[in-house]
């Protein structure tokens, strides 16, 4: 059913050639395939209902592909914005920056959701602090370098703690944002829950005058294990000013509770006081008010913009439309405007017009729309018929902030609604958007047959384009700040709402991405997968005089000869727990290390240098099965090390070579190559070579 473009493609006639060239392979008996043989008849009726199907099933409406891939549980992601976090260490005053704020890079727009005050403070210092007292680290906050500091010393332990020193009082904000970048492994799997802290836990304090108390922290960093935001916030604490620092000023600290890293932290820079923008490029701004008398609107679009209001007679009733004027005299549905040094003021007055809003929650509602919106504002009217589509002026529309504005007739003139896709309610217009091409299909009409549509609130994305690399100064759209925003990391999140294509080719990766641990390969990927856990190599054995598969697992840690600790065997242990086989059982072992030495005698050739260092740095690369694609208890062959010393420019022959292990017990000689033992990994041993200049 997913493949239904394959199908409209394949013509009645090619199917029926493909059928008369397999008849053969089916049945040597069936010799006549004339269009008089009733075999033959038979099989051109159904390849002809075969066609007809094929085409019918390309012709399925958007509801019913969407309940066909529903079934198979999986349905189309929406779109979303990239969400960007901007540094104001530029600003040398505080800002207050309003909703809908544009900023630009390049030519991708970002804007600010709600309204929020930057440049209140600075950190000023860095410093770790362990049993030997305070560390200088504030080289962190230099953007220009890239040191790694190991935040919680070279060995954390528990009261180990890191200190942020900053210049402000910050009592009034919300939150604070920070973001630390860490030296992170790149084979660590994330995890489904950013918030989750596996190695380590943190006690988060604030320094007030009673001393350091606890605060509310979101980290998601799993306690400094990756790169990411935390956002703190200060709830009813006041700060105060700490002197125990070399510099002093107020202070936030992350004290450690719980130290089991696998990887010890190393941070490389720390960014605070940050705020968030989204990637979306408004287009129509839609606004609403409580109030009934006056209002004002501060356009988010830039100056050259079109105003349309509305507002409500009465709780439940539909909107109607306020004309803008600037005399009286008149009787309907009118209010005064007026530009202030806020924006657009709008000002009702039922004495004067007969007409004003009716005071309630959003009993009036302003849109606004840019010049190339508002010539292409109306978009259609609503037939009736079943899944009617209409195209809308733009593409890649943002879907949390569309509606359409529905306009209907009654006695006294027009009415208007503002109508959410796929939202029920008895009546109601029900609509699906399709971001990506910009198009409405709507499912059910309800009371709204012969209504005229029109745009009403819309932005759209760029997707993944907005996922800009961390790094850059953004620019902000107001003449007064005439400074630039530093996005400390990466955007994250930007994705244009899936196509049918997209959910397919999910669907067969997760067909593919074993689950129920049944071969050896299926263990190795379920181990290899351990969300939060860094592992390097794995091998599943079956043990069949103990009924048992034996798993192999080396992580990829700071050590020489990594080994599994209880969090690593706990969180592996569990994930097979869910997914092996009822009979079957398991164990969990580490790898053991055996080092492999080498005797050899080769002729190099004349007016070559370092002949001796590289050859011994191609043996060591062929013995090194630690930090090599070799994988555990794999044979190490007497051949493939000749050939590899062979191979190098330097050598005219290799004399004589032997292969050694200095370990019987976990890897043996069995003629000339090295048998590990299934759960060992071999390394560089004694290495010894004599080397011959070569008379040529």
């Amino acid at each position: 059913m997913l493949r239904v473009e394959q199908l409209q493609a394949r013509t009645y006639e090619e199917r029926m050639d493909d059928i008369l060239k397999e008849l053969p392979l089916r049945s040597s008996e069936w010799t006549n395939y004339n269009p008089s043989d009733p075999g033959i008849t038979i099989l051109e009726n159904l390849t002809a209902f075969s066609a007809l199907q094929g085409a019918e099933i390309v012709a399925l409406s958007y509801r019913a592909r969407m309940a066909l891939l529903k079934m198979a549980g999986f349905t189309p992601a929406r779109g979303k914005c990239s969400r960007v976090l901007l540094s104001a260490d530029e600003l040398s005053a505080p800002v207050t920056i309003m909703p809908g704020q544009r900023f630009h890079l390049g030519d991708i727009c970002f804007e600010t959701n709600r309204e929020t005050t930057v440049g209140v403070g600075h950190i000023t210092g860095v410093y770790a602090q362990d049993k030997d007292g305070y560390r200088d680290i504030s080289f962190v906050l230099d953007r220009e370098l890239s040191v790694p500091a190991r935040i919680f010393g070279d060995d954390p332990a528990e009261d180990n703690a890191l200190y942020m020193v900053f210049d402000a009082d910050v009592s009034d904000l919300h939150e604070i944002i920070l973001y630390t970048r860490m030296v992170v492994n790149s084979r660590r799997n994330h995890t489904a829950d950013r918030t989750e802290h596996i190695f380590a836990d943190i006690d988060w304090q604030l320094y007030t005058d009673g001393g350091f108390e606890s605060i509310q922290v979101r980290d998601f960093t799993g306690a400094f294990g990756d790169s990411g935001e935390i956002r703190v916030s200060l709830s009813d604490h006041m700060p105060a000013v700490y002197n125990d620092t070399p510099i002093s000023g107020y202070c936030i600290r992350a004290v450690l509770k719980r130290a089991d890293y696998d990887i010890v932290p190393k941070m490389t820079n720390l960014y605070g006081f940050l705020f968030e923008v989204w990637q979306k490029d408004t287009y129509a701004y839609s606004q609403a008010f409580s109030r009934a008398d006056r209002v004002t609107v501060r356009s988010p679009i830039g100056r050259d913009v079109y105003y349309q209001v509305f507002g409500r007679d009465g709780k439940g009733e539909p909107y109607r439309k306020y004309e803008l004027v600037t005399g009286t005299g008149m009787r309907g549905w009118f209010c005064r405007y007026k530009e202030t040094g806020d924006g657009m003021t709008f000002i009702f007055d039922g004495r004067e017009y007969g007409y004003a809003p009716s005071k309630g929650k959003e009993c009036v509602r302003v849109v606004l729309y840019n010049e190339e919106i508002m010539k292409r504002y109306a978009v259609g009217r609503v037939i009736g018929y079943d899944d009617q589509e209409i195209a809308l002026p733009l593409s890649h529309i943002v879907s949390d902030s569309f509606f359409l504005i529905a306009r209907r007739q009654d006695e006294e003139g027009y009415t208007y609604d503002f109508v959410r896709p796929e939202k029920k309610a008895p009546g109601a217009l029900y609509y699906h958007l399709l971001e990506n091409e910009g198009r409405i299909v709507i499912e059910d009409a309800g009371d709204f047959i012969g209504a005229d549509l029109f745009m009403g609130s819309v932005a759209v994305t760029s997707g993944p384009r907005g996922n800009i690399n961390a790094g850059n100064n953004v620019s902000i759209d107001n003449d007064g700040i005439p400074v630039t925003f530093y996005n400390p990391g990466d955007g994250t999140g930007g994705a244009y709402r899936e196509t049918l294509q997209d959910v397919r080719g999910r669907f067969l990766r997760d067909m593919r991405t074993p689950y129920t641990a049944v071969t050896a390969e299926d263990y190795d990927s379920i181990v290899r997968t351990t969300p939060g856990l860094c592992i390097r190599k794995t091998r599943a054995v079956m043990d069949e005089k103990e009924n048992l598969v034996r798993v192999v697992v080396m992580p990829d840690t700071d050590e020489r000869f990594p080994k599994l600790n209880d969090i690593y065997r706990q969180r592996i242990a569990s994930r097979l727990e869910e997914r092996r086989l009822i009979t079957a059982q398991f164990k969990i072992l580490q790898p053991v290390y055996a080092p492999v030495g080498v005797r050899a005698t080769v002729y190099v050739k004349r007016h070559f240098s370092d002949c001796r260092e590289q050859i011994e740095e191609r043996i060591k690369s062929r013995l090194d099965y630690l930090d090599s694609d070799h994988n555990i208890g794999e044979t190490l062959r007497f051949e493939d090390v000749f050939h590899s010393i062979e191979e190098l420019p330097c050598v005219e022959y290799v004399y004589e070579l032997s292969l050694h292990s200095e370990n019987a017990k976990l890897a043996q000689l069995k003629e000339y190559d090295i048998i590990p033992r299934y759960d060992c990994l071999i390394y560089p041993g004694s290495i010894q070579i004599q080397i011959v200049t070569s008379e040529k």
